[in-house]
């Protein structure tokens, strides 16, 4: 897990700054509880969301209803990241991750 909040804990680069709150944090735990073997594949989301989070591959879209205002990224064909996203200051909170049905 030490590596997981390395990864995710807040990370600043060139571009964007990944920031994630301690609920975000305890769900990554609990689903990659679940779901160790997503762990490589959602460092390369991390990595592009801060390179450019508009890059097509991601399938960033905005939300609507209760979640209005906030963004998801697809990182399996089953499960998302919810974020918000301030382009403005280059700042990427995560929100959530889950299946399709638990993030919305």
């Amino acid at each position: 897990m030490t590596c997981l909040k390395h990864l995710i804990r807040k990370i600043t680069t060139n571009v964007y700054t990944i920031t994630t709150p301690q609920q975000f944090l305890r769900q990554a735990r609990k689903f990659f509880k679940k779901h160790p073997d997503l762990k490589p594949r959602f460092a390369e989301v991390i990595t592009k969301l801060q390179q450019d989070p508009f890059q097509p591959a991601l399938r960033l879209h905005p939300l609507t209803g209760r979640l209005s205002g906030c963004h998801a990224v697809s990182f399996t064909y089953s499960y998302r990241v919810t974020l918000t996203l301030l382009v403005t200051e280059e700042e990427i909170y995560l929100l959530d991750i889950g299946s399709h049905d638990e993030v919305y």
